[in-house]
């Protein structure tokens, strides 16, 4: 792990007493802007993923995670890309594979697609700042 990388997980889980998930400190970005590839939302990936790298967790372990820092509906794909690693999935694509993962969140009671396309659609999302989103 990076140095930058190591005091920032020392930093933040002196703070929150983990490394929080992005939606919990940037909630004003949407997952597919810009912010999270470059500066302070890249950073703070980085900083989540080496350290959610760094240890073995079970998948009810992961699942206590999410269940203290449940996502937006908006992030669901993200959630589902952490906890079961579909391979070549888009979310915005209605076929079974995408259906499975969010029948799986639904019933874990972190909502499905429904509640992701609602939230993808909020005009929250979209500000005069970032004209569009990739």
């Amino acid at each position: 792990m990076k140095p930058w990388i190591a005091e920032e997980v020392v930093r933040l889980t002196a703070v929150y007493g983990t490394v929080p998930p992005p939606w919990s400190i940037y909630p004003e970005f949407h997952p597919y802007s810009a912010f999270w590839r470059m500066g302070g939302g890249e950073g703070h990936l980085e900083v989540w993923s080496a350290w959610w790298r760094q240890e073995e967790r079970t998948h009810a372990q992961a699942l206590a995670y999410f269940r203290s820092w449940p996502p937006p509906p908006v992030w669901l794909p993200w959630m589902i890309d952490v906890l079961w690693k579909p391979e070549d999935w888009d979310p915005d694509e209605e076929v079974a594979e995408t259906e499975e993962y969010f029948a799986r969140t639904e019933a874990l009671g972190f909502g499905g697609r429904a509640d992701y396309e609602r939230d993808n659609e909020d005009p929250k999302w979209f500000s005069e700042d970032e004209d569009e989103m990739d």
